[in-house]
């Protein structure tokens, strides 16, 4: 039997089943609740509409339920949508809906703030209040899920964990919520469709190539040597550009996913010539499908500035000279702050 107050959503389907099995219940019982959970996405007890009241309030009595919620919502002027999430315990945290003509993406976040401080990202200036369990995550997915099937009348196509906070160091919560988005009992959708943005923690990235993931990698590379990246992201100091290579290569050889570097372009740090061979050299070290090219989107707190848009046509073209496979991501958002480098549970 369960504690009073446990999470149901934290119950695997035999533990249910024993549950119903203990209370006199038919095993099917679990089934139902499961469905409810994962398929249904009920978000309350009392939604539970097949299941008689009795039990309803007795599955109240006995266990929680403590899903998202969101507290507000912001339209960007190019169609970006921002969510700030309410966690049980008071939290919040944010998610954004990215719709293009051909994908409509889901960025969402691993933890409540973020303790890796790098230097130009609105989330590095927050504290780390907790990592998100996996239903958490799953819930950010499903309400934004619910936004998009409501304005565009079609589920996601992609989902990006690259929101707030460093996936790997939340790994077991953000791999099991990834199981549950993906499984038929859930929400079905193919880890082809999911790519997992890392700062670098290159142990974490060989242990995602031990348990054989099928989703895509991204690394927030941003500086192609240790001085720059140093500088600008203190995971550098202890997970150096080599270490990542090195374990790169590994995840690679197995899995076979897709790999992608993110570079975001600011002024006079990591914009020139001798930048972009530095990439490339890089880039030939690693079977990386991609060079993400991203708009700097400026904070306040932070000194960088975005480069003007010759330097970065130059960079592009230089790229693409050397048989680069590079594409330039345009920020969306902006005015909502809800772009790359800009969430930080900011209200207006």
């Amino acid at each position: 039997m369960f504690p009073i107050g446990h999470n149901i959503r934290h119950c695997s389907l035999p533990e249910l089943e024993q549950y119903f099995l203990e209370a006199g219940q038919p095993k099917f019982r679990a089934k139902q609740v499961y469905e409810w959970l994962w398929q249904k996405k009920a978000l309350h007890f009392a939604d539970m509409t097949n299941l008689s009241k009795e039990l309803r309030q007795q599955l109240g009595e006995q266990f929680t339920l403590p899903a998202l919620q969101i507290d507000q919502l912001q339209v960007s002027e190019d169609g970006t949508r921002k969510f700030r999430f309410r966690t049980w315990d008071g939290h919040f945290v944010e998610g954004v809906l990215i719709p293009t003509e051909a994908r409509l993406t889901a960025c969402v976040s691993s933890q409540i703030g973020c303790s890796l401080s790098c230097k130009f990202c609105a989330t590095g200036y927050m504290e780390r209040k907790r990592n998100l369990q996996f239903d958490e995550i799953y819930d950010e997915v499903v309400l934004i899920n619910s936004e998009s099937e409501k304005v565009y009348g079609r589920k996601l196509t992609n989902i990006v964990f690259m929101g707030m906070g460093e996936p790997l160091l939340n790994y077991k919560q953000v791999l099991r919520s990834i199981d549950r988005i993906t499984a038929v009992d859930g929400m079905a959708m193919s880890p082809r469709r999911i790519t997992v943005s890392t700062a670098g923690v290159s142990k974490g990235i060989r242990q995602l190539g031990e348990d054989g993931v099928r989703f895509k990698l991204a690394l927030s590379l941003h500086a192609a040597n240790d001085r720059k990246r140093n500088e600008i992201m203190p995971i550098n100091d202890s997970n150096n550009i080599q270490s990542l290579v090195a374990a790169l290569n590994d995840f690679y050889k197995q899995t076979g996913n897709e790999i992608t570097f993110e570079y975001i372009l600011f002024r006079d740090f990591n914009d020139s010539m001798a930048d972009a061979d530095e990439l490339i050299k890089l880039y030939r070290q690693v079977p990386a499908d991609l060079v993400n090219l991203i708009e700097y989107n400026p904070i306040d707190q932070a000194k960088f500035q975005k480069p003007k848009e010759e330097k970065v046509e130059a960079f592009m073209q230089y790229l693409e000279k050397n048989r680069v496979n590079a594409r330039l991501r345009r920020s969306r958002g902006k005015d909502i702050d809800a772009a790359c480098g800009q969430l930080a549970n900011k209200s207006r």
